[in-house]
């Protein structure tokens, strides 16, 4: 069972849940119903209050349902509290992301990155969860309370593997700083694909480098990072194409702190590839969402060229009647546009020479020319100084699909 609470006219709110179905599905989950709930304020219990978790205990009778899902982050005595009341288990959207990774994750590296997430999000919820040692009574002197003993031990074990997974992910993070190095020393161009979970990253990269990497119409289908050679025929050289983890609305702090040596490809790349779903009713939010995270891990002045994938869902009165073209996407920042569809081709030779054309000029851009301008000759200003004038972004013009 899915619940969704609105806490006093959120933004973000999502009356559908559709995107938590989406998250629940591919986690293996069936959703049976879905319920959404509006208040004011949390309530510091039950989150939704007790009528709202009587109608809930009711509906999970009824369906048989073996869990409820919130779109909200709970803390772990809300947590605890509804398992208590609800009969079943109870889980978050933090959670439910942190499980899909870590039945994602591949390498090395993304395991480790996962296994810390989970065990930071895992030491916050360790408090009063050992009913089963409340009969225990300490010796002489002893003024602990129930199960303080087990769970101190349990929270120093978690301590110490988090510190042991930390100093392997530096070791990782060296490692990953290395290759850099000697990619920069080559002189080659860094090309990052970026952009919200299930907007198509992997289709396009495999169409791109004819590669092979995993991809499904579900939401973080891949996470770890996959880095081949690109051929441009239109420059005449090859450039590193990297597919990284997508972004979603909400995403786990410490998720991202997580994978931060994955997402620093992002950060430390000379030109990101933004894939934004054409055919999504959400566009507009997931685009806002993925630059605040890029902004988050410090990617935000790397120039972008704009991806419209999946034009071929498109209704023929919403495509666009151009391939490319070019946007005010912040006060002083261009960015160009490209209509593609990574699944049938459409629009991909478009895309290649766009991503020349960004290339010759690095290429043969001298060590004393401003950095990243666009091929145009603008400029590609931060737009974090954009957005602290209190400016905000131009709307599309009517070439955008869903003019």
């Amino acid at each position: 069972m899915l619940v969704g609470v609105d806490v006093g006219g959120q933004a973000h709110f999502d009356a559908t849940l559709d995107e938590l179905a989406l998250l629940a599905a591919s986690a293996g989950d069936e959703v049976v119903s879905r319920v959404i709930a509006r208040r004011k304020a949390p309530d510091p219990a039950l989150f939704i209050g007790s009528g709202k978790a009587d109608e809930i205990k009711a509906l999970v009778a009824a369906t048989a349902a073996h869990g409820v899902i919130f779109d909200q982050a709970l803390s772990p005595a809300q947590q605890r509290n509804l398992e208590r009341h609800l009969g079943v288990a109870v889980a978050d959207r933090t959670s439910l992301i942190l499980d899909i990774f870590a039945d994602r994750a591949q390498s090395h590296e993304g395991k480790l990155q996962v296994e810390l997430a989970r065990l930071q999000y895992m030491a916050t919820r360790l408090v009063r969860r050992w009913s089963h040692l409340e009969r225990q009574q300490g010796g002489i002197g002893t003024r602990g309370g129930p199960g303080e003993a087990q769970i101190e031990l349990d929270r120093r074990m978690i301590g110490d593997r988090i510190k042991s997974v930390k100093e392997r992910l530096e070791k990782v993070k060296r490692q990953r700083g290395t290759q850099r190095k000697a990619r920069e020393r080559r002189g080659s161009f860094r090309i990052s694909l970026v952009g919200y979970t299930n907007a198509g990253k992997s289709t396009l990269f495999n169409a791109l480098v004819k590669a092979r990497a995993y991809a499904a119409d579900q939401l973080f289908a891949t996470l770890d990072t996959t880095t081949r050679s690109l051929w441009l025929g239109e420059a005449q050289a090859a450039v590193s194409l990297s597919d990284t983890v997508g972004f979603i609305r909400d995403l786990p702090h410490k998720l991202v702190e997580a994978f931060e040596a994955t997402l620093h490809e992002a950060a430390e790349a000379d030109l990101l590839l933004h894939v934004i779903d054409a055919a999504s009713p959400h566009l507009a939010e997931q685009q806002l969402e993925v630059e605040r995270v890029l902004e988050d891990i410090g990617a935000g002045a790397v120039p972008q060229l704009l991806v419209y994938n999946k034009c071929d869902l498109l209704e023929a009165s919403r495509q666009s009647r151009e391939t490319s073209d070019w946007i005010e996407a912040h006060p002083g920042v261009r960015r160009q546009r490209v209509f593609v569809s990574a699944r049938t081709g459409q629009g991909l030779d478009p895309l290649r020479q766009a991503i020349a054309e960004v290339a010759l000029e690095h290429l043969n851009r001298g060590p004393c020319a401003p950095p990243h301008t666009l091929p145009d000759g603008s400029p590609a200003v931060n737009p974090a100084n954009s957005a602290s004038q209190g400016t905000e972004p131009a709307a599309a013009t009517s070439s955008h699909p869903h003019a």
